[in-house]
């Protein structure tokens, strides 16, 4: 928490795990706030959505979304023509790196947020990556998080300047369950209606309940015990 009122950078997807920093900032007397999204050629806009819905409840001080084309790259079920994997339990999704990893998205993104941070004068950036429910993301783990911040530390004039206080990569939900996370959510008043989550949404950006993340999503409110405000294609809640 910093001693004073200090400003953040949060990259927000719109899911439960970026919003749940974003209010974990806020909590830790971060401000300004400023979001971070990414239009890079996801299956579904839906998110993006999501995020502006967000960056507005929370009245963060600028909300960008950076356009970027990684289905140029594909080779995830997110970026190209994959289908996304169904019905599947945690084992298999922690067997192996699943098919909707996105190769370097997440060095990509902190790339941009650092380089914002410098423009803007800020230090710190907070990422809801998570290591227990997606084992298989090599840029969701603790080294990695770890590795960038050292990078950082090298990369900018910001960082590299007399007297100049080093960059921090926060991430406050690496080593929680996804229960851990609703709960310290709901404790900071989060609205999950206003994410999203699902892979392979409808059209109306219902979610299909059978994705990794729908799974993970209804198991994490089903352990937290407290009530999904999730719209999903049957038509039912949860």
């Amino acid at each position: 928490m910093p001693a004073g009122s200090e400003s953040a950078i949060v990259l927000s997807s719109g899911g439960l795990d970026s919003t749940t920093c974003l209010a974990i900032a806020e909590h830790e007397n971060y401000r300004p706030l400023y979001s971070l999204s990414f239009a890079y050629g996801q299956r579904h806009r839906h998110e993006l959505e999501a995020a502006k819905r967000v960056a507005e409840a929370f009245g963060v001080a600028e909300h960008r979304v950076i356009r970027i084309d990684l289905r140029q790259f594909g080779h995830s079920a997110l970026t190209d023509d994959i289908a996304v994997p169904k019905d599947r339990d945690e084992s298999k999704m922690a067997a192996e790196i699943p098919v909707t990893y996105v190769p370097a998205r997440n060095t990509i993104f902190l790339s941009y947020a650092l380089a914002w941070a410098e423009v803007l004068g800020v230090r710190d950036v907070f990422i809801g990556v998570n290591a227990l429910d997606y084992s298989g993301y090599p840029d969701c783990r603790p080294e990695f998080v770890a590795a960038f911040e050292t990078m950082a530390n090298v990369a900018t004039k910001m960082t590299v300047s007399p007297g100049a206080r080093p960059f921090k990569v926060h991430a406050p939900l690496i080593h929680l369950t996804k229960a851990q996370i609703i709960r310290r959510g709901s404790e900071l008043g989060v609205d999950y209606g206003l994410t999203h989550s699902c892979y392979d949404p409808d059209a109306q950006g219902r979610a299909c309940g059978r994705c990794d993340s729908c799974v993970l999503r209804k198991k994490g409110f089903a352990e937290a015990g407290v009530p999904a405000p999730t719209r999903y294609v049957t038509g039912k809640g949860g």
